[in-house]
């Protein structure tokens, strides 16, 4: 009987320690501003809220790892951690260079998967000014498969949608590049899955023409060939097939976008790595909430916090399955 891996990835939205992480600079006078009355009771309460919807994911199993974006800080990871009331959770993360101080990083359950240190990479992306780096970490389960994750957090679209677009496209090349890398350091036969808040959608042009993410799956599954040049690997978007129906992990103006995605390489497509794609990619939703996503806000916004909400997405998640 194979073996189930249920893999999801959460914008945790805000998830600001208390004290400022180390980096240089410490937070610009904006965010300071819309910190204010961020303090330890608000994490606490915040943190119970995201804790209770990690461990509701996956029919009240919880994910065996989990990708998260918008986190300050080791620090406040540790205390997720510590909220989950489980030792047996460990979490992955690299101080990056955002201005506004939020970076990726993953949880995972130590009893089910290891993680050498020595090869998980930050790779930055920038275009004028550092953005959310992606985050590569090689997970191995019990059975002694490889997984490769990549959280990613691109650029919002603040400024516009398309004005701010190039920066996204930044971000789909370098995902791009590492994800060729990955094949040429490890093999064609290894399992590789990224996921991320891409602050697109699966048909734009970030996805489809420089992240070379498809919903075709035949142009995914085939071997790639050799040569002089560099192969072109495809991912398959997961998220692809929700489009159009009116599903979102977002809501702007009321109107649902799918911007939280995972992408799968040609192993996982196939089963050449032992894992394969078990199903579908599903939207998870937190314990109570029904449609759109319900935040739980800061102290600074008007009306103030939010103490039955969770964050402004919705996660998503996928299950995998090992022969």
């Amino acid at each position: 009987m194979a073996d189930r891996h249920f893999i999801a990835f959460w914008n945790l939205e805000n998830l600001f320690d208390t004290e400022d992480a180390p980096r240089s600079g410490g937070l610009d006078r904006r965010l300071a501003t819309d910190l204010r009355g961020w303090d330890a009771a608000v994490l606490d309460q915040k943190l119970d809220q995201i804790a209770r919807g990690i461990t509701a994911m996956d029919g009240g199993a919880g994910p065996g790892i989990l990708g998260v974006c918008e986190v300050e800080s080791a620090a406040v990871l540790k205390r997720l951690v510590q909220k989950l009331g489980s030792r047996k959770w460990g979490y992955v993360h690299a101080e990056g260079l955002d201005a506004r101080g939020i970076d990726t990083a993953f949880l995972y359950r130590k009893d089910r998967y290891a993680v050498d240190r020595k090869q998980v990479f930050t790779h930055f992306v920038m275009r004028r000014t550092y953005t959310r780096d992606i985050l590569q970490a090689p997970f191995t389960t019990a059975a002694g498969r490889k997984l490769v994750l990549l959280a990613n957090h691109w650029p919002s679209r603040s400024g516009g949608q398309f004005e701010s677009e190039p920066y996204r496209m930044t971000a789909a090349e370098t995902l791009a590049h590492w994800h060729t890398r990955i094949h040429e350091e490890e093999g064609e036969d290894v399992a590789v899955l990224a996921m991320g808040d891409f602050n697109d959608e699966p048909f734009d042009r970030s996805l489809v023409h420089y992240a070379l993410a498809t919903n075709a799956r035949d142009r995914v599954a085939g071997r790639p060939g050799s040569g002089p040049l560099r192969v072109v690997r495809r991912f398959l978007n997961l998220a692809a097939p929700l489009a159009g129906m009116g599903e979102g992990t977002y809501f702007y103006s009321g109107q649902p976008n799918l911007l939280d995605q995972m992408l799968a390489g040609r192993a996982l497509v196939t089963g050449s790595s032992g894992l394969r794609l078990d199903g579908p990619m599903a939207i998870l939703r937190p314990p109570g909430v029904t449609g759109r996503p319900r935040p739980f806000l800061r102290p600074a916004v008007k009306g103030g916090i939010r103490a039955d909400g969770f964050s402004d997405h919705h996660a998503v998640g996928v299950a995998l399955a090992e022969d």
